[in-house]
């Protein structure tokens, strides 16, 4: 197994975070609970559904089932949230609770059977299945986001400007890196200003 396994997951956790974070700065606040009708989510209930599954999943996640006695999923989609910050809160303690819960892990975890449902997955299993559930509902935030926002500035390659960035990685010299890194620098650098 590849040593960098654990660092590059978290590094793509981070990465779906930050697209969220991006979308919220983005949002005026009530924009956060605008529903296309009535049986799609808002924003906000879409974090609160994250939230409740990275507590679930993430709390003690070496020695007890991935979905926890306390959890109520169905709650998840009764959007209670009052404000933007009361769900931003909830964004921030879920993806604490996630991302703690991985850099505490070692190479040696990865093989070892852990229960979601008393469905036995490795470590390696529930990570890359939570890694493929948390961008499926990002995406859906992102894509909200895009349709509410006065202005949106993009997230990632601007439309018409594909050649123009890679002329730009073309121009500089072959290098191994995680493609994460020049966004999260980027997130890292905006926030120490």
């Amino acid at each position: 197994m590849d040593t960098n396994y654990l660092e590059s997951v978290i590094k793509q956790f981070e990465y779906y975070k930050m697209l969220g974070d991006k979308t919220f700065n983005q949002l005026p606040d009530e924009k956060c609970f605008w529903q296309y009708n009535e049986d799609s989510n808002s924003i906000a209930t879409i974090v609160k559904h994250l939230w409740g599954n990275m507590l679930s999943r993430w709390t003690d996640f070496l020695t007890s089932d991935g979905e926890k006695e306390w959890r109520n999923r169905d709650a998840e989609f009764e959007n209670d949230i009052a404000t933007k910050h009361e769900m931003i809160e909830k964004w921030n303690e879920g993806w604490n609770v996630c991302l703690e819960t991985l850099s505490s892990l070692k190479e040696e975890d990865l093989n070892n059977i852990i229960y979601i449902r008393n469905q036995g997955h490795t470590v390696l299993e529930a990570i890359n299945r939570q890694l493929a559930h948390y961008p499926y509902h990002i995406g859906q935030i992102v894509f909200i986001g895009k349709m509410c926002a006065e202005k949106w500035d993009s997230l990632s390659i601007p439309k018409g400007n594909s050649n123009r960035y890679n002329a730009d990685k073309f121009s500089k010299p072959k290098e191994r890196g995680h493609f994460t890194d020049e966004f999260l620098n980027d997130k890292n650098e905006t926030n120490e200003h």
